[in-house]
């Protein structure tokens, strides 16, 4: 399964996750940050689905939506902070094919983005077989949830799978801990920023041959981590 994917969501960071998640899973994607942009694109690109936040600047959510089902059948599923039962009703009125409140986990997410295609019909020809992103001799399988390191399964918490989805899509990339902290929104709810130091560490005791000296997750000083792209 593989498709063209339109994000409008005015989080960059929200954003930013949304599309490596959707990248891993094999899809394409566009993403804009207002509600103009949104339709400008959505007729433009023609996408095969648009994830739709409702509090959008410029246009909002619903106003884009009314849009977007008067002049095209493409699929929506809308994104939301307000989970009262109102704008639920409102947002299916106007067509929106599913509906997740925040915070919610990109597996989730992930998930309903597959079953809404499935649905649609729309999905085009799989151009990329291999979903597995692979990075410092680590493989992460987004569809299955399983990670190996040298090819040993590796057992992972949630928010220990999307912190290393996260850098095995980007290896090289330093990530900060507030970035690896909205990685783990909807799996560790209660976490904080020190809370992503402890899960680096867990990974570390899990990839590493000397989790006091890694050579796979590194740290990268007053900033925060990477994965080294070469083999551990």
């Amino acid at each position: 399964m593989c498709a063209h994917v339109l994000v409008a969501e005015d989080d960059e960071m929200q954003a930013e996750l949304i599309r490596r998640s959707l990248l891993a899973e094999g899809h394409t994607a566009t993403v804009v940050h207002d509600g103009r942009a949104a339709l400008d694109a959505a007729r433009r690109l023609r996408p095969d689905l648009v994830v739709l936040d409702l509090m959008l600047p410029v246009i909002d959510g619903f106003g884009v939506c009314r849009v977007l089902r008067r002049d095209d059948d493409v699929p929506v599923l809308m994104l939301t902070a307000r989970a009262t039962e109102d704008d639920l009703l409102l947002g299916l009125e106007l067509g929106a094919d599913d509906y997740m409140t925040k915070p919610y986990s990109p597996r989730e997410l992930m998930a309903r983005i597959r079953t809404v295609l499935r649905r649609s019909g729309r999905v085009v020809v799989d151009r990329r077989e291999d979903p597995v992103v692979r990075a410092g001799g680590i493989t992460v399988d987004p569809v299955r949830h399983e990670v190996r390191c040298d090819g040993v399964p590796v057992e992972c918490t949630p928010a220990e799978f999307e912190i290393l989805l996260a850098m095995a899509t980007e290896p090289e990339r330093v990530f900060s801990r507030r970035q690896l902290l909205e990685v783990t929104r909807g799996t560790d709810r209660s976490s904080t920023e020190r809370a992503v130091d402890v899960h680096i560490m867990n990974l570390r005791r899990k990839t590493e041959t000397d989790p006091r000296r890694p050579v796979r997750l590194l740290t990268v000083f007053g900033v925060g981590y990477k994965l080294s792209g070469g083999r551990g």
